[in-house]
């Protein structure tokens, strides 16, 4: 950095001139910082196929499946269409009997090999197809109106739905053609250099002027020992501008894709970012300049957002860290000596980079949609709404009034045979209540005397027990007659009187007789409480006896007494079971929600990744597919396997029967077809947010949350639109399978042309990219060996000797790109077959003819970073500062 002139020295020597512009013209390339970006650009195809056009054989045998039909639905939509006078009569706009019989086939049948193939299924016209659903969907709706009359809508309800779902989804994967391309591609970026940026400072002197600076500076030192880091992925970031001393300027880890649907694209594999060029017919030129202009505005964009690269990890550590801190300020004093005016500023320092987008493969890709993608995943958060919803107050619903010990059986209803309200609900609660006090014992006492004739009075005294009352008394008495002519009288003093009791000439016997009050309506002391005492009256008798039964109830104070205990008892009983309920609920929610939130990256992508791929397979494979056969998982319960812990497969035998086998093996060879003819590396997902969705789950859908934006985007997912790559040389087996519906199927044009060509076009040439010509844009490659032929070739099936500028590069036994590609249709791609002198190469043929002597033919041995098809600089902000002296205000920007 430079030094001001201005010193402190008044006899300073004058201003030395300018310093040349910064930085040196000799920049250095700083080729072992460079950083580099996967990319893709994906180009749908426009396909001049109807609706009604042959093909897409899973997207029709998965729509089928769908469908669900059960025996007689075929039937019955054949007379529901002839009843509304739409069957079909040769107008091709209706369902035709081929239809109905290939589709016949396909209901509900006990041996699923016995169905139709998917080949049969893939000639019956897309439109057909669906006006068959529309029609099994007004069949499937009378019967659910009819169900609904009768109370027995559940399975109506599901059937219809199933139907609905199974047209929205052969609408959707046969509106547009499901191929196009994706370019494979890699942005560079490599520091270049330091550039002057904008004025940061500036400090003016007038002659002889002095001035003093201050200069802080601020340094933190931070040491750290790390043990053990499990895993950890870089991610790339947008963010505001950053004053970064190393990579700021960078690509954005995602990108958003916006169309009428709300997409959010969110990318499994290696492809980090995804742009999508312009629908395009399949003429090479046209779609390479299309996908190549659109990806290089694509790069732009990103590269030239600021940005900061993050790195996620997930890790056990075992750390010692020491930080220490200082800082400095000093001060300097600034006099210009000289006779002119003077001026110091200061700038900023700007990294500068070289940025390279190259395109290095191009592949055939196959698109489909699938339903709820993120549909297993959010069984937790599903568990976890669950048991949320148990927590909240106590609340206990047994009222007093319940405790009663009226019958009642196992559900709580009347029953004469059934046990008392109170065990029953004692035993629902899992506790023992105290039992409902028994029935009061009578109290008996008597007594006896001699009376004298005359007036006598009998008394006679008892204690009613607590809890109880007096219900009534039964009196038993006899009284004997003394020998005066005088009338014998009894009584009971306060009771009724009783005329036979009075007047009497002889003995009185009495038994069991219920003394009443007064009203006679009333018990005698009925409701008494505590001590008491009843007296007899006798006149003109003598030796008598008397007996009394005391009969008791319980008073309502005990009763309610002990319903109150009983409820007590229940009510704690309860309160315990829910409060520990409550403990284990909240265990549970904390330990899923810990099972959630503490997963790394890697591992979240990974997951995703195999719910894309088990998505994939029940489309491709459809109902029949089972990723473990009921036959065979009872075969492992039989056999005590443990399921639990996933070591089925650990023993030395697995006890599985031929049969069993077979029904495990069936879709062995079409698994193993799918995982090779795929770059599952490649694949590209968007994610709908409500489409297919049915609409109960959308208020729980829109409230998952998860820390991790792509993961959260993947469990709200409706469906997904999967873009599935095919490995590069499949691509003609892969349109046979997915458009015929089998590996060797025919498939109808123009699909299997396009997949040929594109297989073709990638081994002739990079996608989109004409070599270097000197007459067209020049195009060079990185790595690339290039050079050129001035004489005519002619076409030969025999090594051909060919005379070039410089062989210098070129490797034998690698690929070499003759000619450019134009309206003549003559690049080719042929081995290097010997390297005989600097100045001549040996490939093994040529197809076409090249005439060098009109124009050199241009030669190029790809390198292995591609083809380099847009070249820019982007800067950054670093943390240097440079000083200019004097410098012209108006040159600053």
């Amino acid at each position: 950095m430079a030094n001001p002139a201005g010193t402190s020295d008044p006899h300073a020597a004058p201003p030395t001139p300018p310093a040349p512009p910064f930085p040196a013209p000799s920049a250095p390339v700083l080729d072992n910082s460079a950083r580099e970006v996967l990319k893709g650009t994906l180009v749908p195809l426009e396909v001049a196929a109807g609706s009604d056009a042959g093909g897409g054989g899973i997207v029709k045998l998965g729509a089928v499946r769908q469908l669900a039909l059960s025996p007689g639905d075929t039937d019955q939509v054949r007379d529901h269409l002839q009843a509304a006078d739409r069957l079909y009569d040769g107008d091709p706009a209706l369902v035709s009997p081929a239809a109905f019989d290939v589709l016949k086939g396909f209901e509900d049948r006990l041996v699923p090999s016995l169905r139709p193939s998917s080949t049969s299924l893939s000639q019956i016209p897309a439109g057909e197809l669906a006006r068959f659903a529309k029609a099994l969907i007004e069949v499937r709706t009378s019967q659910l109106d009819r169900a609904r009359s009768q109370d027995a809508i559940g399975q109506a309800a599901q059937a219809l739905n199933t139907a609905v779902v199974a047209l929205r989804g052969l609408e959707v994967n046969t509106a547009a053609p499901p191929i196009g391309m994706l370019n494979l591609e890699r942005i560079e970026m490599v520091p270049i250099g330091l550039q002057r940026g904008e004025l940061v400072s500036t400090i003016p002197l007038a002659p002889g002027e002095e001035t003093a600076v201050t200069h802080k500076e601020w340094s933190v030192t931070s040491k750290e020992f790390t043990t053990i880091v499990t895993d950890a992925l870089e991610e790339i970031s947008e963010t505001g501008v950053t004053d970064n001393t190393d990579l700021a300027q960078s690509t954005a880890s995602q990108s958003q894709h916006s169309n009428q649907f709300n997409i959010t694209g969110t990318i499994q594999g290696g492809i980090p970012i995804i742009s999508g060029s312009s629908t395009t017919g399949f003429t090479a030129q046209s779609s390479d300049s299309a996908s190549a202009s659109e990806s290089i505005k694509h790069a732009h964009a990103t590269t030239q957002k600021a940005s900061s690269r993050s790195r996620r990890e997930h890790k056990v550590t075992i750390s010692t860290t020491t930080v220490t801190g200082s800082s400095e300020t000093s001060t300097r004093v600034l006099k210009n000596a000289g006779a002119e005016p003077i001026r110091i500023d200061y700038f900023s320092l700007m990294r500068k980079w070289r940025v390279r987008l190259y395109r290095y493969g191009l592949r055939l890709t196959y698109d489909i949609a699938v339903p709820e993608p993120g549909a297993s995943m959010r069984r937790a958060y599903a568990e976890l709404d669950g048991l949320r919803a148990q927590q909240g107050p106590f609340e206990f619903t047994v009222r007093h009034a319940d405790i009663t010990t009226d019958l009642v059986d196992q559900d709580g209803h009347p029953s004469p045979t059934g046990i008392p309200k109170y065990r029953w609900l004692a035993d629902r609660h899992g506790v023992t209540v105290r039992p409902h006090p028994a029935e009061p014992t009578p109290l008996t006492l008597s007594s006896h005397v001699n009376t004298d004739g005359n007036w006598w009075f009998l008394d006679l005294e008892f204690d009613i027990p607590g809890g109880t009352h007096l219900r009534d008394i039964a009196l038993d008495a006899q009284v004997g007659k003394d020998d005066s002519d005088d009338k014998m009288n009894f009584d009971v003093i306060g009771a009724r009187s009783e005329p036979t009791w009075r007047n009497l000439s002889g003995a009185l016997i009495i038994r069991d007789h219920k003394i009443m009050s007064f009203n006679g309506s009333t018990p005698f002391m009925e409701g008494f409480t505590g001590r008491q005492k009843i007296t007899f009256f006798f006149h003109h008798s003598e030796r008598v006896f008397v007996g009394l039964s005391v009969r008791l109830d319980l008073t309502p104070e005990a009763i309610e007494q002990w319903r109150t205990d009983v409820w007590n008892t229940l009510y704690n009983a309860a309160q315990t079971r829910y409060f520990a309920q409550q403990e284990d609920i909240a265990a549970r929610i904390a330990a899923i929600d810990d099972k959630l939130a503490n997963v790394d990256t890697l591992t979240l992508r990974r997951e995703e990744s195999d719910e894309i791929m088990k998505s994939v397979l029940r489309f491709v494979l459809g109902t029949d597919f089972d990723f473990m056969p009921a036959d065979v998982l009872a075969a492992f319960v039989a056999a005590q396997v443990d399921l639990q812990h996933g070591i089925g497969f650990d023993g030395p035998s697995l006890g599985l029967s031929l049969d069993q086998w077979t029904l495990l093996r069936q879709h062995e060879d079409l698994v193993r077809f799918i995982n090779q003819a795929i770059e599952w590396e490649n694949v590209v997902t968007f994610l709908y947010s409500y489409f297919w969705d049915v609409p109960p789950s959308w208020a729980f859908i829109r409230q998952l949350r998860h820390q991790d934006p792509n993961r959260q985007a993947f469990l709200r997912a409706g469906s997904a639109r999967i873009v599935l790559t095919v490995r590069k040389g499949w691509e003609e087996r892969w349109m046979r399978f997915a458009e015929g519906g089998g590996i060797g199927a025919p498939i109808p044009a123009p699909y299997l042309t396009i997949a040929q060509e594109i297989a073709a076009y990638d081994d002739r040439n990079y996608p989109g990219i004409p070599p270097a010509n000197p007459e067209r844009t020049a195009v060079h490659l990185q790595d690339a060996a290039y050079t050129t032929s001035s004489t005519d070739l002619t076409a030969s099936p025999n090594p051909v000797n060919i005379k070039v500028g410089s062989s210098a590069g070129f490797v034998v036994g690698l690929p070499v790109v003759l000619d450019a590609q134009d309206e003549r249709r003559v690049q080719e791609s042929q081995t290097v077959v010997a390297i005989p002198d600097p100045t001549h190469i040996v490939v093994a043929r040529l197809k076409f003819a090249h005439r060098g002597a009109q124009a050199p033919v241009p030669i190029l041995q790809p390198g292995v970073k591609g083809a380099l098809i847009a070249e820019w600089n982007e800067y950054t902000p670093s943390s240097g500062t440079d000083i200019a002296v004097t410098s012209n205000l108006t040159t600053i920007s």
